[in-house]
């Protein structure tokens, strides 16, 4: 498949690409890795008529200890996070899950901002940041503003963006407890069939291909604040979701699927 016809532009800063966007608006589409860009495109689920290539904005890969928290620039790629000393000392789970993503080839192209900005349900590290109760930044026309991840997946490979805004930066909160992240899929590099990623205990829990979007699993957690164990709370980890249907699994299985892994997964966690 050959994508439509699209112009091309280079973003020399982010403030660069935040006057491309709205010079363009909806018409326009930011270019990280395009790992995910350019298959939609490819099958005209996607048909920008611009494209604005951020992926050289080296001043936006970073990845750096703050106060309490990790702040992640947009375009640090999933390599980066894998191998980072940072990471591995104050938030693991989230290096743990980069080196699931994908195989090499994307893991060296694909970066942080680009998987939070495309919001696909079935993605392994939307879900850890909405685990750890992530904070994502975005720089627009009027200055930057910071969305909780809870806030920030609004639908089917939709988010809160403005049309004429991009991310610039992801924090995660720094030493949090006991983490787990449990995917089940065919083949190492596929996308999972269902994933549940737990933090701090099982503070935060969150879901992998349960829904149009990334998932808290609130029930499980609530049950968990009000003192159930483990065991029980898992049994409610489908709760409020709508698992789709496709050629991996039906709903049913999917559903079984999220309260055994959430079992595993609290368990590895330490949850009690």
């Amino acid at each position: 498949m050959i994508p439509a016809a699209f112009d091309y532009k280079v973003a020399e800063s982010a403030e660069h690409a935040v006057q491309l966007l709205g010079e363009y608006g909806d018409e326009s589409k930011l270019l990280a890795g395009g790992h995910s860009l350019i298959p939609m495109m490819k099958f005209r689920l996607a048909t920008p008529t611009v494209l604005i290539d951020v992926g050289r904005l080296s001043d936006m890969r970073y990845i750096r200890r703050d106060n309490g928290h990790i702040s992640i620039g947009a375009m640090t790629r999933h390599e980066q996070l894998e191998n980072s000393d940072v990471l591995a000392e104050a938030c693991p789970m989230l290096k743990h899950v980069a080196s699931l993503v994908g195989d090499p080839s994307v893991r060296h192209r694909g970066t942080l901002g680009g998987t939070m900005a495309h919001a696909d349900a079935a993605s392994d590290l939307p879900a850890a940041v909405l685990a750890l109760g992530g904070t994502i930044v975005a720089a627009g026309p009027n200055g930057t503003r910071e969305i909780a991840a809870s806030d920030f997946f609004s639908g089917y490979f939709e988010s809160v963006l403005a049309a004429d805004e991009m991310i610039t930066e992801i924090k995660v909160p720094a030493d949090t407890g006991g983490w787990s992240y449990q995917k089940f899929n065919r083949r190492a590099q596929d996308w999972a069939i269902v994933g549940v990623a737990v933090a701090d205990g099982g503070s935060g829990v969150s879901l992998v291909n349960m829904g149009s979007t990334p998932l808290r699993a609130e029930a499980v957690e609530s049950a968990l604040r009000g003192g159930a164990s483990a065991a029980d709370a898992s049994l409610m980890a489908a709760d409020g979701t709508s698992p789709p249907e496709d050629h991996n699994a039906d709903a049913e299985y999917r559903t079984h699927l999220a309260k055994a892994l959430t079992a595993r997964a609290l368990a590895e966690a330490g949850a009690s």
